[in-house]
């Protein structure tokens, strides 16, 4: 039953030329029936003509609504004007109304309503009923009327509900698209933040790696237990970025079944003491300190801090010179977290902070911007007055709206 339901839908020509056929065979009865009748108007030959062109607009309906409209209301005023009575055929004026009103261009749905509200009473006119006295011969045509009327509404109904269901499917081939673009768009930012990840841990680890080789080289000989301990601290060090390097590239590894445990936490503030401690160890001295009450944060803000302390001392070990220190601060606010890290080196020009360092290839500042940017903070960095550099964030507990 499914299969020829569906081909019925894939035919719609061949459905209305069975039922034409059907039609033109019960006209053609009831013609020849009733044609001997005293009171039967017009020929056998033109009635038959009529019902077989009532019957071709029954077939070709749905393929061209419009000429079959015209054609019927041609048809109908042939009629009128032979005498040819309304035959069984003429029924096919109530479908081509309806098709019209439901397929048809705006102009010839108004044309079918238009016909259908006159083709009754025209046809009560020429042929009215004898026995009938005028008010009898008018509410008949009125009773005739309606059909076509409620032909042209459940048509129109039908058109209605058919565009309807387009805006819909319109509507929602659209969001499907936009759905995909935002995907997209999430994929983007999200291997914009893994680059920015893979900058901080490269850039922060490696430096502390060359540090300890070239102290490690520069001490070999004459205290080979100092060798030793920085050795011991870049192969830490070198572990801690690879354990990093991998989390971070694992997010890009889709579809493959990864197993529970495989990535490790994002950093967040009690973090950063072993950052300043690593820091210290590869020889640049730092001072920490903590104000205020330590309490849970948002993980976007503790992983901020994190990033922005750890590219601060880095920018300080890249750009400080020797004997260059360093302060980071940490300050719990009711309503936000603030963080202060200051050097005392000799520094390099604001200019080559923001394009991410002497070698321009890092992010710098823009990245640290970036950073407090998505939570909703504010950065506030520049050189500082008699040498040294200077960051100053803010990051809300919510970010501003």
């Amino acid at each position: 039953m499914q299969r020829l339901y569906d081909f019925l839908r894939r035919h719609p020509t061949w459905v209305d030329t069975c039922w034409a056929v059907v039609l033109l065979g019960i006209a053609g009865v009831s013609v020849s029936s009733v044609n001997g009748a005293p009171d039967r108007h017009g020929s056998l030959g033109a009635a038959i003509a009529v019902s077989a062109v009532m019957c071709l607009v029954i077939a070709l309906r749905r393929r061209m609504p419009e000429k079959m409209l015209l054609l019927a209301a041609a048809t109908g005023l042939v009629q009128l004007v032979l005498d040819v009575e309304t035959t069984v055929a003429d029924f096919a004026m109530l479908v081509i109304v309806y098709t019209v009103a439901a397929l048809g261009a705006h102009w010839a749905s108004r044309f079918a309503l238009i016909a259908g509200l006159c083709a009754a009473p025209l046809a009560q006119i020429r042929w009215p009923q004898g026995h009938s006295s005028v008010l009898g011969n008018i509410a008949i045509a009125v009773f005739q009327t309606v059909p076509f009327a409620l032909a042209w509404v459940l048509g129109d109904s039908v058109r209605t509900r058919r565009a309807y269901f387009e805006q819909l499917e319109e509507r929602a081939a659209r969001l499907e698209k936009e759905r995909e673009a935002q995907a997209k768009v999430a994929v983007a930012a999200e291997r914009a933040r893994i680059a920015r990840e893979l900058h901080d841990v490269v850039a922060h680890n490696v430096s502390v790696m060359v540090v300890q080789a070239d102290g490690a080289a520069y001490v070999l000989d004459s205290a080979p237990d100092q060798a030793k301990k920085a050795l011991e601290t870049i192969s830490s060090t070198g572990r801690q970025a690879l354990a990093e390097m991998r989390r971070l590239l694992g997010v890009l590894r889709t579809g493959e079944h990864k197993e529970v445990g495989e990535y490790v936490p994002q950093p967040d503030v009690e973090q950063i003491d072993e950052l300043v401690e690593q820091c210290r160890s590869s020889g640049l001295p730092v001072d920490f300190k903590v104000e205020g009450t330590p309490r849970p944060l948002p993980s976007g803000v503790e992983l901020t801090a994190y990033r922005i302390v750890q590219e601060a001392l880095t920018n300080t070990r890249k750009h400080g010179g020797p004997n260059a220190g360093a302060s980071v601060r940490l300050v719990y606010f009711d309503d936000g977290l603030g963080l202060l890290v200051e050097d005392d080196g000799k520094g390099a020009p604001h200019e080559m902070y923001e394009e991410g360092g002497v070698d321009g290839q890092g992010h710098g500042l823009i990245g640290m911007r970036e950073r407090v940017g998505m939570v909703g903070g504010t950065l506030d960095a520049g050189p500082r007055p008699g040498g040294g550099f200077r960051i100053s964030v803010l990051l809300p507990l919510k970010p501003a709206h």
